[in-house]
């Protein structure tokens, strides 16, 4: 990551810390009173091909024991009420602000992986890798609905994971290198505005 970017990182997410922190607050509360404990949902994702951090979300999920492998049709009976709205309006990423202040995110980038795939995947991943990951990104934009789909009609682990390893690996893998070789910070605000403009007609 270059310095201009992190700078970049730094200053927009300690300004919506400030602008968000009241609707951050007003969230926690509410999934306190509506779903109860535990309010947050830390996983395991890869930085680069060997280091690990603890992603950060609002928990939508009810919890098990163990959790493997990506979100398919198989997952859908797990997703609360109030899990189902966040989601809707991407409301679960709002803590991920506090990965990118500790440097294990970026805004723009592709999205971290879990260590399965890296491991399985190790010639894809430790090219992806070389960009620090991000909330949103390229292949976050292009390819996030479509794979929203595939995986809905998958019933089973099995099937979400062969989707998800046959056919979203490697399309998300060449939008982030597409990305990779265009990045620049006039590049990341478009992104970051086309998520924006996304999120207002999901809305």
């Amino acid at each position: 990551m270059t310095g201009q970017k992190r700078i970049f990182d730094l200053f927009f997410a300690s300004l919506l810390v400030v602008i968000l922190g009241p609707v951050i607050l007003l969230l926690v509360v509410y999934i306190y009173l509506k779903q109860g404990r535990p309010l947050f949902y830390v996983a395991e994702r890869m930085k680069t091909p060997e280091q690990s951090f603890g992603l950060i979300k609002f928990r939508t999920m009810t919890v098990v024991d163990e959790d493997q492998g990506v979100s398919g049709a198989h997952k859908a009976s797990r997703v609360t009420p109030v899990g189902a709205r966040l989601r809707a309006k991407r409301l679960d990423e709002f803590p991920q602000l506090w990965n990118i202040l500790r440097g294990d995110l970026s805004f723009v980038g592709p999205r971290p992986p879990l260590r399965e795939y890296v491991e399985r995947f190790p010639d894809i991943y430790s090219e992806v890798l070389k960009s620090r990951p991000g909330v949103t990104g390229l292949a976050t934009i292009r390819f996030h609905k479509h794979e929203e789909r595939l995986l809905s009609r998958c019933s089973t682990a099995a099937q979400t994971d062969d989707v998800y390893c046959r056919i979203c690996v490697p399309r998300k893998a060449k939008l982030d290198m597409i990305y990779q070789r265009r990045q620049s910070i006039c590049y990341d605000f478009d992104l970051v505005f086309q998520t924006i403009a996304n999120l207002f007609r999901r809305a």
